[in-house]
C-alpha cells in the first residue's frame, strides 16, 4: 500500500463512549443549552457567546464562503490554505507559481493583493426581523406575489440598515418560519501574507480529502485592510491595516485527548429537514448527475492544462473546488444508502403525521394538509430538473456569464434601485466589477469554449418545450458536437469580453448601448436575456410557494420536537453558528479505531516524494531530527499534525477556529472524515468527526520552516 494505516489502533474500550453533540447553533441559542456547554467542559459563561461584539465573537469573521478570525490587532487573519488558495492562484503565473512555492511577507509592503472579489465580514447585529418580512402575506397570495412581498419586505429592511462599510442581509431560518437581519462591516481590501508550500498546506491532496488520518498543514493568513480614515475601501496603497476589537488568542499548548473543543464559523448549507423524497432524489438523480456532470469539466481543463500550463495555474482554484465536491458527492452517495436515509426520512415524517393527528384539532389537520401540499410541490417541481443543470452549465462559462451579467445590470439600472432584482442593485455593482476585473486571471479561451460547446451538447439534448428560443436561433440547427463547436468557436472570434478592458467599457454602458453592440457574446446575451428572466420568474413563484408551505412542516417539526423536550436548530445558512463537543478518535467499522492524534512521523511514512505526497525536504530531516522546537506535545512525545473531534460542521466552516474551553485558538477545522460527508442530509453522532489542523504544526511550520517569526511576534507567541 502507498499509504500505511498511520493513526495508532486503540481499543474499542480506549475510544471516548461520548457521541458527537448534534447541532450548529446560532449564538442567541446558547444559553437555552448552558448546561450541556458546561457539561462538556466549557469555562467561558455561554452568555459571552451571545454578544457579536465581545471575545472571542467580535473577532470571527467571514469570507464569504470560508471562516477566519483576528489574530493581532493589525488586521491578520488566520485560515485555511485551500480558503486562501484563490489568492495564491490569483497571484501565480507558470513562471512564479505561488501554490506551489508558498508566499511570505516579512513586511506589510510585501503583502499581495487578493483578488478583486476577496472580503472580510465582520458580523456585528444579528436581529428577527420575522414579523416585518412577513407582515403583508396573505394565504391567498399567488407563488409569484408571495416572492415580491418577501423580496421587497428584504430590500427594504436591507436598505434602512446598510451605511458606509457596512453589508446587510435578510437571512431565511427554517425554509422561512423565521428571518434575522444580519449587519456586517465588509471589509475589501484583503491582501496574501503568508501561505506555506502545496506540499504542506495541501500534503495529501485529493487522494486525503475527507479521509483520516490526516497529515495536512492546511492553514495560511491574510490580511484585512481599510483607508486611512479607518473606512471600509476597495484596495489602494495608501490603505492602512485594519484594527479589530478583539483578536483570538493562542494556545500554544493546544489540546489533548478528551478536551473540550468548540468551532465558532458560518456553515454554508445543511439539509437535514428536508423531506424524504429530497433525499431520494439527491440519491438517484442530483448527486450522480452533478458527479457526471463535474468530472467532465475537470477532464476538459486537464486536456487544456496539459497543451497549455497556463492553464493549469489560472484553473487551479477551479480544479482544486471542483475535486472537492466530487469526493464529497460520492461520500454523500455512500453514506445515505448505507444509512437507508429515505427509509429514515420516511418513518420520521410518519411520526411526525401521527403526533399531529394525535393532537388534534383544526390548525393540526391544517399542518397534515400543508405539508401533503408541500410534497406534491415537490413532485411536480422535478419536471424541469434537467433544463435547469443545463442552463446552468451554459450560464457558468465565463465569457457567457460576463456577456449575460453587463446586459442584465444595463437593464436593471433602467429601474428603480428597490426594483433591481437581487444581485444587480447599487449595493451589488462593486462586487460585479470586481468579477469582471478578476476573470482575466482565471479565464482561458480555448478552455471556456470546450466547457461552452460541452453544455450546449447536452442543451440540444432537451426537449423543445424546455429549451430557449433565442438560443436556438442561434444555434441555427446545429445538434453534432462538430457543429456545435464551430458555432462557439465563431462566437468567440467575435467577441472582446475577454479582455479587461472592454469588459469595463461595456460595465459603465447603458442599455441602449450594449443593444446596439455588434460584439457576438453581447448580441447573443441580450437575445437570452428575456427567456433566461422568464424562467428566473418561474423559479421566483416556485420559491413563493415553497415559502407558505416549508414553514408550516418547520411549524410542526420544531413543535414535535419541543414536546419531547429537544431544542431545534436551524439548518445551516451561512450565518454565525456554534458547535462544540471534544478531542476523541472514532470507530467507523468492526475492528477499526482511529486515534484523536496524527503526528509528524506519519509524515514521514506517507511521504513518496511526488505529489501529492512530496513534503519538504527540509521538513523530512527536521522530522527525523525530532527537531521540534518545544511545539512537541508532552503527552504524545512528539508533534502532533491533525486531530479529531466530534463537532457537528459542514462547507463553510472551514477556516474555523478551533477554540478550547478558555476560547483560544488551539487550530482550524478543514475538514471530516469520510463518515461524516452525509452528515449534511443525516447526522451520525457515532461516526461523525471534524479534522483540525494543530496550532503547534501551524506555529511549528511557521518558525522552523518558512521563518515568517515576524508573523508569530506579531500575534504575541512567545519566542523559540
Amino acid at each position: 500500500m502507498r499509504r500505511a494505516l498511520l493513526a495508532t489502533a486503540l481499543a474499542a474500550g480506549l475510544i471516548p463512549a461520548a457521541h458527537a453533540v448534534e447541532g450548529m447553533w446560532q449564538p442567541a441559542q446558547l444559553p437555552t443549552i448552558a448546561a450541556m456547554l458546561k457539561q462538556h467542559g466549557l469555562k467561558l459563561d455561554p452568555a459571552t457567546l451571545t454578544d457579536l461584539t465581545a471575545y472571542p465573537m467580535g473577532a470571527i469573521v467571514s469570507l464569504g464562503g470560508c471562516t477566519a478570525s483576528f489574530v493581532s490587532p493589525d488586521g491578520l487573519v488566520v485560515t485555511n490554505h485551500h480558503c486562501g488558495y484563490g489568492a495564491l492562484q490569483y497571484n501565480s503565473t507558470k513562471e512564479k507559481n505561488l501554490i506551489e512555492q508558498g508566499f511570505l511577507a516579512k513586511t506589510f509592503a510585501e503583502e499581495l493583493p487578493g483578488s478583486p472579489d476577496m472580503r472580510v465580514f465582520v458580523t456585528e447585529e444579528i436581529r428577527d426581523v420575522t414579523r416585518d418580512v412577513t407582515a403583508k402575506l396573505t394565504p391567498a397570495m399567488s407563488g409569484q406575489q408571495r416572492y415580491d412581498a418577501i423580496d421587497l419586505a428584504k430590500k427594504t429592511l436591507v436598505k434602512g440598515c446598510e451605511t458606509d462599510g457596512y453589508r446587510c442581509d435578510v437571512y431565511t431560518f427554517h425554509g422561512g418560519y423565521s428571518y434575522q437581519l444580519i449587519r456586517q462591516l465588509e471589509i475589501k481590501d484583503v491582501r496574501l501574507v503568508y501561505a506555506p508550500p502545496e506540499s504542506i498546506g495541501k500534503f495529501g491532496g485529493d487522494v486525503d480529502n475527507w479521509m483520516w488520518p490526516r497529515h495536512t498543514g492546511d492553514f495560511s493568513y491574510l490580511r484585512a485592510y481599510v483607508s486611512k480614515d479607518g473606512k471600509s475601501a476597495t484596495y489602494s496603497k495608501d490603505n492602512v491595516p485594519y484594527h479589530p476589537k478583539h483578536v483570538i488568542k493562542l494556545n500554544p499548548q493546544g489540546v489533548e485527548d478528551g478536551d473540550y473543543v468548540m468551532v465558532v464559523g458560518y456553515p454554508g448549507r445543511t439539509n437535514r429537514y428536508r423531506l424524504a423524497q429530497e433525499v431520494s432524489s439527491a440519491i438517484d438523480w442530483q448527486y450522480p448527475t452533478q458527479i457526471k456532470l463535474y468530472q467532465e469539466q475537470l477532464d476538459t481543463i486537464a486536456a487544456n492544462g496539459k497543451a497549455n500550463p497556463d492553464v493549469t495555474v489560472k484553473y487551479a482554484s477551479l480544479v482544486a473546488g471542483l475535486n472537492n465536491y466530487l469526493k464529497n458527492f460520492g461520500g454523500q452517495l455512500e453514506g445515505l444508502r448505507r444509512a437507508d436515509a429515505v427509509a429514515v426520512k420516511q418513518k420520521q415524517e410518519a411520526d411526525l403525521d401521527a403526533w399531529l393527528k394525535k393532537q388534534g384539532g383544526a390548525e393540526n389537520q391544517a399542518l397534515v394538509a400543508d405539508i401533503a401540499e408541500l410534497k406534491a410541490k415537490l413532485a411536480a417541481y422535478q419536471a424541469t430538473r434537467e433544463r435547469d443543470v443545463d442552463l446552468a452549465l451554459v450560464s457558468r462559462t465565463q465569457l457567457f456569464a460576463s456577456g449575460v451579467r453587463l446586459a442584465r445590470l444595463a437593464d436593471e439600472r433602467t429601474k428603480p434601485d428597490m426594483e433591481r432584482e437581487a444581485g444587480y442593485q447599487q449595493r451589488d455593482e462593486v462586487r460585479i466589477e470586481g468579477a469582471l476585473k478578476q476573470m482575466e486571471r482565471r479565464y482561458d479561451a480555448k478552455t471556456d469554449q470546450d466547457l461552452l460547446a460541452n453544455a450546449l451538447v447536452r442543451y440540444v439534448g432537451l426537449p423543445k418545450d424546455q429549451r430557449l428560443p433565442a438560443l436556438d436561433a442561434w444555434l441555427a440547427g446545429a445538434s453534432t458536437r462538430a457543429a456545435i463547436q464551430a458555432k462557439v468557436s465563431a462566437l468567440y472570434k467575435g467577441s472582446k469580453l475577454g479582455d479587461t478592458a472592454e469588459r469595463m467599457k461595456w460595465f459603465k454602458a447603458d442599455k441602449k448601448a450594449i443593444a446596439a453592440s455588434d460584439d457576438s457574446m453581447l448580441k447573443l446575451a441580450n437575445a437570452v436575456l428575456p427567456e433566461l428572466k422568464k424562467i428566473e420568474n418561474e423559479e421566483d413563484a416556485r420559491d413563493g410557494e415553497l415559502a407558505r408551505l416549508r414553514p408550516r412542516y418547520m411549524q410542526a417539526i420544531i413543535a414535535w420536537k419541543e414536546s419531547q423536550g429537544l431544542p431545534v436548530y436551524p439548518d445551516a445558512n451561512s450565518s454565525l453558528r456554534v458547535t462544540f463537543g471534544n478531542v476523541q478518535g472514532v470507530a467507523p467499522r468492526d475492528g477499526v479505531s482511529y486515534a484523536p492524534f496524527t503526528t509528524v512521523e506519519g509524515i514521514v511514512e506517507k511521504n513518496t516524494g511526488e505529489e501529492p505526497f512530496n513534503a519538504p525536504k527540509a521538513e523530512i530531516e527536521a522530522i527525523k531530527a525530532k527537531a521540534f522546537d518545544g511545539y512537541a506535545s508532552k503527552k504524545l512525545g512528539t508533534l502532533p499534525v491533525d486531530f479529531l473531534a466530534d463537532l457537528d460542521i459542514t462547507g463553510g466552516n472551514s477556516g474555523s477556529p478551533s477554540l478550547d474551553a478558555q476560547g483560544r485558538l488551539v487550530g482550524l477545522a478543514f475538514d471530516g472524515n469520510w463518515e461524516s460527508v452525509s452528515g449534511d442530509w443525516l447526522f451520525n453522532p457515532k461516526l461523525n468527526r471534524s479534522i483540525q489542523v494543530d496550532v503547534r504544526y501551524m506555529l511549528w511550520v511557521m518558525h522552523h520552516l518558512d521563518h515568517a517569526d515576524n508573523l508569530l511576534k506579531e500575534m504575541g507567541v512567545p519566542a523559540k
